[in-house]
């Protein structure tokens, strides 16, 4: 009889950039690619067109953490916000996590930078926790 191979769960992850690793996200998405398709007519052939790989292009990296009080993150966006010379793009890795915490796939992102900051919605009507994100654009995606 085979071994049963279950899938991995979606909760169990962790966000490292440029070596810093943060397990308190709530969510990461955006691992996606598309690779654009160029029609082209050839001469002579009247009835289609020929299909080839165009440019690649790759969704924005979307992080939501609970906010605590490390600001790491924030202050990145805040120093392209503010234009400042010494902002850095960075390389990082979404790491997903079997449950017993052992590393099982890595998507590595290259030259990433914020793009985009939202802060919390707050509602006093609720007990949830306050949700802050951010958006990342970067120049690839590889799953390790």
């Amino acid at each position: 009889m085979a071994e049963r191979k279950d899938p991995f769960g979606g909760y169990n992850f962790l966000v490292e950039i440029d070596g810093i690793a943060r397990a308190a996200f709530h969510e990461a998405s955006g691992f996606d690619s598309t690779v654009d398709v160029v029609e082209h007519r050839e001469g002579g052939e009247n009835i289609t067109t020929r299909k080839l790989p165009g440019m690649v292009k790759f969704s924005n990296i979307v992080l939501k953490w609970g906010i605590a009080d490390d600001l790491d993150l924030y202050n990145w966006h805040r120093q392209w916000v503010k234009g400042d010379p010494a902002a850095k793009r960075k390389n990082g890795s979404i790491v997903m996590l079997d449950r017993q915490g052992q590393e099982k796939r890595r998507w590595n992102f290259t030259n990433a930078w914020p793009t985009k900051w939202m802060g919390p919605t707050f509602n006093a009507e609720t007990s949830d926790v306050a949700i802050e994100s951010m958006e990342l654009a970067h120049e690839g995606l590889e799953a390790a």
